[in-house]
């Protein structure tokens, strides 16, 4: 018998976590099979990597994002988007509030490893175990967890859309409308 992709993930992780996650596959109308997944515990994540890795599976990336928890106050979760063979399967996680930190999962799949370096230098999510942790491209005056704060787009561009600008970009421009 012939196993799919699909079918060795789920049952490899419904034999890991048994019933810790809620998982549904869905084919769109062009035949492209997309997978969701929900983790119970933001711990299992290394559990994923470990069985996508065994599929040879990769990370596509990583997306974080706030939400509200069951009290109302603000979380970010996770959307870990995963490569199975050309399916793509998203596992999302909620990050613990009270730390803030979740495991890496570089150490086993490599191509985690500028997305989680991401989610440490933008949201200030502190990922565990990561074997590079530096920054990728925020100067070190700028606070990690910058995403977290709401910046008004006047001062985020410190007025570059401002009409001195406008007038600087008109004057430059010729009357064949080419800049100089």
């Amino acid at each position: 018998m012939v196993r799919n992709i699909q079918e060795e993930f789920t049952e490899k992780l419904t034999r890991a976590l048994g019933a810790e996650f809620s998982l549904r596959w869905e084919r769109n109308s062009k035949g492209v099979v997309t997978g969701w997944c929900r983790l119970h515990d933001h711990r299992h994540i290394t559990t994923v990597a470990l069985i996508v890795a065994s599929l040879g599976g990769r990370v596509i990336t990583i997306t974080a994002y706030k939400t509200k928890d069951d009290q109302q106050r603000d979380s970010h979760e996770i959307a870990y988007h995963f490569d199975l063979d050309g399916c793509t399967c998203t596992v999302t996680i909620e990050v613990p509030g009270d730390s803030g930190k979740v495991n890496s999962i570089t150490p086993i799949l490599k191509s985690a490893d500028w997305t989680e370096r991401e989610l440490q230098e933008l949201y200030g999510i502190k990922v565990v175990g990561h074997p590079n942790p530096k920054r990728l491209f925020l100067d070190d005056t700028i606070d990690e967890g910058i995403m977290n704060d709401f910046i008004p787009l006047s001062i985020a561009m410190q007025g570059a859309t401002s009409k001195t600008l406008w007038e600087k970009v008109l004057a430059a421009t010729s009357q064949e409308g080419e800049v100089k």
